[in-house]
């Protein structure tokens, strides 16, 4: 009975998340061979925007951000850039006020000393005078007109969040940042466009994101207690009936993990986190909607993460289940929908990649695997639950390395 209830729970998440992937590969499609319009500098009818950017020893990367950010497409008194020293050792500090004396705009705020991401921004926002709020993070490179584009959005009144899309800037430094940027580019242009295209749930993803300030201020801002800060603030404005719009044409390009420490760091954070998020907002069903069942799946999508540690242990029990019609069916049907999403995930990457690059099919097998390797990293997440550990804010070293795509070395204004 427990290994046919743990493949109806495959069968009936893999079903659920079909039409998601099917919406997003068919907005993809339609809009890969769309030319990209200018966007108008309507200065007058613009809000003000307060960027807030959180860092902590961030030396190697920060004045390519703090560059980016003063570049931006957007008139000079209608946006303020705030960052937050979050108790830097480094020479963080300096470069962030050798940026404010030349750049009026620029203001740094000093912390003594350092809790987490959402503490950070909370010390920010007490200091911003924007209609809107948008965070950055410290190795992140948005486009000119990211800031533009994702304002248009807030023309709607329901709309209190926007996420825009991460692109990775050192996608060809080794294997492991390729795999890492092909997992960005399924999971943005994918499966969070398929939600957003069917009116569910966009959570937002900590960066590139951009939020109503009132609707922030209405739920109390970050928490500062929970890991998955992104994730719990999501949830918490979509409770309140408003709604998280995914912008594709909103980019900033960022470092993926080069390495496994700097993975297993990230990783582990994210899902400790949202597992912790997840335990906590059972209670979205109190006052049912689509948007909000979505968010109980999109979180319970961790879960899942974790159930399938299960398939690498299933050789070794295989033999002693006893095989039924039912079992049998049930796992047919969860292979053959299983094989339909990776098929289209490798058709997705083909049609990423411009030109249309099909040899992109070939890395699917590696991701595949690449996936199974974050079911234990999770595994990892959900024994540091159990054994209480204490919440540390493990932060993504950056090398401030770019690779040798245009798009990447165009982003980091290089040539």
């Amino acid at each position: 009975m427990i290994f046919t209830a743990i493949l109806l729970t495959f069968f009936a998440f893999t079903l659920y998340n079909i039409p998601v992937v099917v919406t997003g590969f068919w907005k993809l499609w339609r809009t890969r061979k769309k030319e990209t319009k200018p966007v108008e500098n309507a200065g007058h009818e613009l809000p003000m925007v307060s960027i807030i950017i959180p860092v902590k020893n961030e030396e190697k990367v920060v004045a390519r951000l703090l560059n980016a950010l003063t570049s931006l497409n957007y008139p000079s008194g209608k946006k303020e850039i705030i960052v937050v020293n979050d108790a830097s050792t480094d020479r963080t500090g300096e470069i962030c006020r050798q940026y404010s004396v030349s750049h009026p705009e620029v203001r740094v705020l000093e912390r003594a000393s350092s809790t987490t991401k959402a503490g950070a921004l909370n010390f920010g926002v007490n200091y911003a005078h924007g209609e809107v709020v948008a965070t950055f993070d410290g190795d992140s490179v948005p486009e000119p007109d990211a800031l533009l584009k994702a304002a248009g959005y807030f023309e709607e009144p329901l709309v209190a969040g926007v996420q825009g899309r991460i692109c990775s800037i050192n996608s060809e430094q080794n294997m492991l940042t390729r795999f890492i940027s092909y997992e960005c580019a399924v999971q943005y242009e994918l499966y969070l466009q398929g939600k957003d295209a069917l009116d569910l749930y966009v959570g937002l993803a900590g960066t590139c994101q951009f939020i109503r300030k009132s609707a922030l201020d209405a739920v109390g801002g970050w928490n500062e207690d929970c890991l998955g800060e992104d994730t719990e603030l999501s949830v918490r404005l979509i409770e309140q009936g408003n709604v998280i719009r995914y912008a594709s044409e909103v980019r900033t390009f960022e470092e993926s993990p080069f390495n496994v420490k700097s993975l297993l760091a990230q990783r582990s954070r994210w899902f400790r986190g949202n597992i912790e998020v997840g335990l906590r907002f059972g209670r979205l069903m109190k006052k049912p909607s689509l948007r909000r069942f979505d968010a109980e799946m999109t979180l319970f999508g961790t879960f899942m993460i974790l159930l399938c540690v299960v398939n690498y242990f299933a050789p070794f029990w295989a033999f002693s289940v006893p095989s039924t019609l039912v079992t049998t069916v049930i796992a047919q049907f969860t292979c053959v929908f299983t094989l339909f999403i990776l098929g289209l995930v490798g058709v997705a990457l083909a049609c990423m990649a411009k030109p249309f690059r099909l040899r992109n099919v070939l890395w699917l097998p590696f991701i595949y695997v690449y996936w199974g390797f974050q079911s234990f990293i999770a595994m990892y997440a959900l024994l540091e639950i159990a054994l209480r550990r204490k919440r540390r804010w493990r932060k993504t070293e950056h090398s401030g390395q770019v690779t040798g795509r245009p798009e990447e070395r165009l982003a980091a204004g290089l040539r």
